[in-house]
Formats: structure tokens, sequence, C-alpha cells
């Protein structure tokens, strides 16, 4: 056996290799409770409090009921004080034990954390749910397009909460992203990238602390933000996509958090990237959410004048 034909047979054998750990690491994702148990005390076992920001409507909801379920308390937090007070008497009709306190704040207003952290300094909070990074703007556009670029609270939430976490040595950071963070994508660059790689370098310094800082990065969920889209397998409702996401939450600094979201993250990055870049292709994604969103206003019109 000459040194060529030795060299081909080790590269092909360690691509084989290579592609079948890839294989057994992605099947892992299939089987969550198996590979990533989470004991009935997981959340409870990191604090008393569970603080949830944008919870009065849509997956930041989803997340103060299914926390409140566990036995945690919640702090809800958004502008809306009547959507708020809505969902406090739900979770307290739902979870009869557990307290919920509500914080009225616009994160779009300057010098507001003071007093949020005024009002959390006596809680042993154990759980933070950043769900505020909304999209700059719901019709995709380009980076300096957007008037909205100043609009991330996310780092100054954790840096309010981690402190007392990294000194108790437990707790967990939720930082809702998107599904579209898998790849550079055009029209949502700020939206896509900063989240995940934030949480990502956070987890990094602080893995050893034993806190848990994770990216969650859904795909399609029928929210406020994304125009209330009718539910399928891969739109889901906010209550089925966090149900399915807390089962990942010992999978990794990152989770696009139910199967069929992880499947289209891995076929995403499939796709080359000179097509997802080609003009006609953002063209026709601005022209499609554009026709989604005049759809939507349509019909509310209609029911308006019926």
């Amino acid at each position: 056996m000459d040194f060529m034909e030795l060299f081909f047979i080790s590269l092909g054998t360690a691509v084989v290799v290579y592609y079948g750990v890839k294989l057994l690491l992605f099947s892992r994702m299939l089987f969550p409770k198996l590979w990533f148990p989470v004991a009935k005390t997981f959340f409870t076992s990191m604090g008393e409090w569970a603080v949830v920001t944008g919870s009065s409507d849509g997956i930041g909801k989803a997340y103060a009921f299914a926390l409140a379920k566990q036995g945690m308390n919640v702090v809800i937090m958004s502008r809306s004080k009547a959507r708020l007070d809505q969902v406090a008497r739900e979770i307290g009709i739902k979870t009869t034990e557990q307290r919920v306190k509500v914080i009225i704040t616009d994160f779009a207003k300057e010098n507001i954390f003071s007093e949020i952290e005024e009002q959390l300094k006596d809680l042993n909070i154990g759980v933070l749910v950043n769900n505020v990074g909304t999209l700059p703007c719901f019709i995709p556009c380009k980076f300096l397009e957007s008037d909205e670029l100043d609009k991330v609270s996310g780092t100054s939430m954790c840096k309010m909460i981690l402190p007392g976490m990294a000194s108790r040595g437990e707790g967990m950071i939720l930082n809702v992203s998107s599904g579209i963070a898998s790849i550079p994508f055009p029209l949502y660059t700020l939206y896509a990238v900063f989240v995940e790689r934030f949480s990502q370098g956070l987890q990094a310094e602080y893995r050893d602390k034993g806190i848990i800082i994770q990216s969650v990065a859904p795909f399609g969920v029928s929210t406020r933000m994304t125009g209330y889209q009718q539910t399928s397998m891969v739109t889901l409702s906010p209550e089925d996509f966090v149900k399915y996401s807390l089962q990942y939450i010992r999978a990794g600094d990152k989770t696009n958090g139910s199967i069929c979201h992880i499947v289209m993250a891995w076929l995403l990055q499939t796709i080359p990237p000179k097509f997802l870049y080609a003009e006609p292709v953002i063209q026709h994604l601005q022209d499609y959410v554009k026709q989604k969103v005049m759809q939507k206003e349509l019909r509310s019109a209609t029911k308006a004048t019926v």
C-alpha cells in the first residue's frame, strides 16, 4: 500500500468518524428527556424567584406560567399594567401557592434600571428570562435603516441579577433570541447576532460558577411579534414552545427549543450563503413579510366593520 492510498483511506475514515459523531450528538436532541433529564426540584433549587421580562403576552407569559407551575414565585415585567395584572390573576388561579410580583416598566425608556433593581433587591432570584429583545422593526430592514439600534435591555438585567447568582453558585439565565441567528442573516443583523453571541460569551465566563446561561432561539412562534400566525408543526404556540424548550436547558449554551426548530436550524446551515445573500432573495423576503402584515391588517379592518 503506497502513501497516497494510505492517506485517502485515513482521510475517509476520519470523515466517517467525524460525521458519525455529529450524527450521534444530533440524535440526542430527539430524546431530550433521556439525554438531558431535569429533576422536579431543578428550578426551585436555583432560587425562590424567577424574573421574566416582556411577560404580558406570548413567550414571556408562557415562561412565567411554566416556571410558576414548577414551584417558583415569579416577577412579571412589561409596560402594560392591565395585561400584567391579568397575567398575575391567571397565575394566581392556576398555581395557588405561588406569589406574583408585578413591575410596570418600559424598556424603551432611559434610566429605568435603578428603579427595577430597587424592587428586586430583596428577592432570591434563581431564574432570569430575558424576553424583551424585540425585533428592531417588524418589517425586515438593513442595519442602518433601523431606528431602534440602542434598545437592548438584556445586558442590563444580567448585570443586575448575575452577581447574586454568582455569589450563591447557582442560577439560570435564558436569553430569548431567534433561530435566524444560526447563520449571519441579512435584514435581521442586530436581532439575530447579538443575543446569541452575548449569551455564549457570558456562559463561558460564568460556567465555573455553577450558572446556566443559554440562548433560546426559536423559529416560528405565534406571538404578537410574528402577527399571531396560525399554529402548525413549524409555527408553535408560546405554551408548546416553552414546554419543549425547558426540556433542553441542560443541552448546552444554545437551543432552538423544539425538535422541529432544531431540524430547521440544521437545514438553514446547509443553504449556501451566496443564495441567502442574493438581492432577489432579500427583496422577496421583505415583500413576503409586508404582504403578510397587509393581509393581517385587512382582516382586522374587516372584522371591525362587521
